[in-house]
């Protein structure tokens, strides 16, 4: 396998993509119904799932290729999902930074020596080997795409600077992220200074995913709801607007063409802005009404989402007439139905299924009709 790795696998090097209605959708193009997935589709909702993890860490996990690339697929065996998104986690580019990074049973990801002040940046890895350091993702990423066999795309993704600089101040999750805050108030340079380093690290991360075989990027801003519109501005969306600029000229020069999502968790305030960041779709939590969201973007965007994860607890028809409804407000054109969130833990995996045919259903039926 190894062998394989080392030249960069060209398109022509995987089996043929056989479904690439959410890439179509992602550009705009018509489609013959609304691509679906979940975000955390592969996830302890499953069962099979926590029997692959059990006994197993976390992160020796996301750095095994093989285990990556089963729990990516596991979801895929059950439901027909549009998309695949690889097993990992946004806080390995914290660890690619030298950062120690444990996930507490209990607790979710612990950082046992978070940044306090502005001189801790010292202790981060100045250049960071990116194909070093995360070459577990990108062997996953390659290994997955020959095992999909063509069935769906497969999305890498990456946390976005903001969020993983509060995860790496606040040393793990957080209501107030008040630690990672007061550094955007009492310290401004050294803020910026953290962000360009997590920026120049993603830019890299996400153009390896694309060359090991991602067919298109999200971007997750999870912690964009904490800051007010002013500070996201300053923030936030420079660092998003940068990381989309990049990765897409670096892409063009090799000819190449990904789609990328951003999704700013929360950030409804930033709606007009992130329809304007060089992402082709815009990724929506459900605390947005989908008529508005397509007034607010005008039509420059695809816009991903919004289903209530907690929606899944309904009854089977209920499932049916929400996911109607969403549709009715989305439009079936430019569009790919999701959770406003992931997936948790004690959701029964049939409402998933539910899910995914109500889309697939309702969808097809619209788009006869139109």
């Amino acid at each position: 396998f190894t062998a394989m790795q080392t030249s960069k696998p060209g398109e022509d090097y995987f089996p043929q993509l056989q479904n690439d209605t959410f890439l179509r959708a992602a550009r705009g193009e018509e489609t013959e119904h609304v691509p679906v997935w979940c975000m955390r589709q592969a996830g302890r909702y499953l069962p099979e799932f926590r029997e692959s993890r059990a006994g197993k860490d976390f992160f020796e996990t996301c750095q095994t290729p093989a285990a990556c690339c089963e729990l990516t697929l596991q979801p895929l065996r059950r439901f027909p999902f549009d998309a695949a998104i690889i097993f990992s986690d946004i806080l390995v580019v914290p660890q690619a930074m030298g950062m120690d990074v444990q996930m507490v049973a209990g607790k979710g990801p612990t950082f046992p020596e978070p940044l306090k002040e502005p001189e801790d940046l010292q202790r981060l890895r100045v250049k960071v080997d990116v194909g070093k350091e995360l070459g577990y993702v990108f062997k996953a990423i390659t290994l997955t795409r020959h095992k999909i066999e063509g069935k769906v795309p497969l999305i890498g993704f990456t946390g976005a600077p903001w969020t993983l600089m509060s995860y790496m101040i606040e040393g793990g999750g957080s209501n107030t992220h008040s630690k990672a805050k007061r550094w955007l108030y009492r310290h401004p340079e050294a803020s910026h200074m953290l962000l360009r380093m997590l920026t120049d690290v993603i830019v890299e991360y996400l153009l390896g995913q694309v060359a090991a075989g991602a067919q298109a990027l999200q971007v997750f801003e999870s912690h964009a709801g904490i800051l007010g519109p002013v500070e996201f501005k300053e923030f936030a969306l420079p660092y998003l607007r940068d990381i989309a600029r990049r990765v897409k000229d670096k892409l063009k020069e090799a000819g190449q063409d990904v789609p990328m999502i951003v999704f700013a968790k929360d950030g409804h305030y930033a709606l007009e802005d992130l329809s304007q960041s060089h992402y082709e779709v815009v990724g929506l939590d459900w605390t947005i009404d989908p008529q508005s969201a397509r007034e607010r973007t005008g039509g420059k965007v695809s816009l991903q989402g919004n289903m209530d994860p907690c929606a899944l607890y309904a009854p089977k028809e209920r499932i049916s007439d929400i996911v109607k409804k969403m549709l009715e407000g989305f439009g079936t054109r430019a569009y790919i139905a999701n959770l406003g969130h992931g997936l948790y833990p004690d959701m029964d995996p049939e409402s998933v299924g539910a899910f995914v045919e109500a889309v697939h259903t309702h969808s097809r039926q619209m788009i006869k009709q139109k």
